[in-house]
């Protein structure tokens, strides 16, 4: 049970950053929302951030490094940038950011120095963003004179629980596209072949959710257990169903409503995107649950189709959001062989165009051959009919008629 006193200066520590209690309780449903939970269990998430929180001033954060593969650094952006009260504010206060290259005010030995101290230490969560570059011998993504693949290995060995945040870490995204001159792959692949065997939590997305990764840190840091991971190691909760399963333009879809031009009045009318490319029907995440920017839109709701950026086989780099989806405004998706790419309604024009070419080249060759002129003589008179003339099938000429008498 939580005492009077654990509450009043959790609320203390709110107040002095201008959250109210009130706002408190609605973003613990918000996180219980994203943990896969109804708002309804609001008040456990409370009880646990109060008492996570409490602890945390006292020396008992939770450590996290938070390492850079090759990537824009976009799902760090999305997480960080998020405002308060935001399931990040109260969650960064109850870890400790050891290590980003991105986050961290310190840089260099030092800040190598307490990276190494975390991982010696050891229960700790590696947050790993970008893809994995396998070519050159991991040289690519050098730091601090151990090349990027070394990197990976050696601090996931000793996690708790690796997330591979954004597309790029799931398997390769944008680094791992056709010809993937760098060999990118993702976390998850790439671990198994070194032998590592830290449990990995896919988290795709360009970028992530922010959202997403709160509710992970939740199940982990808050509940001390992984979440619930389908066949993929994704969070069940979060991509076992489709966008579309859960659109606002699903009932469009199903009256047939269809846009098939942006700025049209089908557009305005909010009708379905699913002609212009959108990738709901193949795409699983829950986007029109959680919503983006404290859950004012996302996507589809401000008029764009979905682009798929949920899409990653985690052990497949062929398999990436990009070459599977683009272009992304066109009904069918690229098609490769060998360095030829072709869409596959030009493939169905080429068919077309080549069997109509060979009936225009069929009807010319009936022409010079005399048989389009008064019917050629293909058979004088059918076998039967000249047999039984008092029962011809056939129609012929006085002369034939004759011949067939005689």
């Amino acid at each position: 049970m939580e005492t009077e006193a654990t509450v009043s200066e959790f609320q203390e520590m709110l107040s002095e950053r201008g959250v109210t209690r009130r706002d408190f309780m609605k973003l613990c449903g918000a996180v219980a929302v994203a943990a896969g939970l109804t708002e309804l269990a609001a008040p456990q998430v409370a009880q646990a951030l109060e008492s996570s929180v409490i602890g945390a001033t006292k020396g008992n954060l939770y450590p996290v490094i938070w390492i850079e593969g090759a990537s824009c650094t976009g799902c760090t952006e999305s997480f960080a940038q998020a405002d308060a009260p935001d399931p990040a504010t109260v969650v960064l206060e109850m870890i400790s950011l050891n290590y980003c290259e991105t986050l961290s005010a310190a840089a260099g030995w030092s800040m190598e120095e307490a990276k190494e101290q975390t991982i010696e230490a050891g229960n700790y969560i590696l947050v790993y963003e970008g893809g994995v570059l396998k070519n050159w011998g991991g040289q690519a993504l050098r730091v601090a004179n151990e090349t990027g693949t070394d990197i990976l290995v050696h601090a996931a060995e000793k996690a708790n629980a690796v997330v591979a945040l954004g597309s790029c870490a799931v398997n390769g995204g944008w680094m791992a596209a056709h010809p993937n001159p760098s060999n990118a792959l993702g976390v998850q692949q790439y671990l198994k072949e070194a032998g590592v065997e830290t449990p990995v939590i896919n988290v795709p997305g360009c970028p992530a959710n922010p959202e997403w990764l709160v509710a992970i840190l939740v199940d982990v840091v808050l509940m001390q257990r992984l979440p619930a991971l389908n066949g993929e190691n994704k969070p069940s909760v979060i991509y076992d169903q489709t966008i579309h399963d859960n659109c606002q333009r699903r009932g469009h879809f199903e009256n047939g409503e269809f846009v098939y031009e942006f700025g049209s009045p089908e557009e305005a009318m909010g009708y379905c995107l699913y002609p212009l490319g959108c990738r709901g029907p193949q795409t699983k995440s829950n986007c029109g649950i959680v919503r983006w920017n404290h859950r004012r839109s996302w996507c589809v709701e401000s008029g764009a189709p979905c682009i798929g950026c949920c899409e990653a086989n985690p052990m497949n780099p062929g398999q990436n959001w990009v070459e599977v989806n683009t272009p992304f405004y066109k009904r069918h998706r690229d098609l490769r062989v060998g360095d030829f790419v072709f869409q596959p309604g030009t493939v169905a024009l080429i068919v077309t165009a080549v069997v109509a070419g060979a009936l225009i080249v069929h009807g010319f060759g009936m022409k010079v051959s005399g048989r389009m002129d008064g019917g050629a003589d293909f058979e004088k008179k059918r076998a039967w009919d000249a047999k039984h003339p008092d029962k011809s099938i056939g129609k012929y000429d006085d002369d034939d008629a004759k011949g067939g008498q005689e």
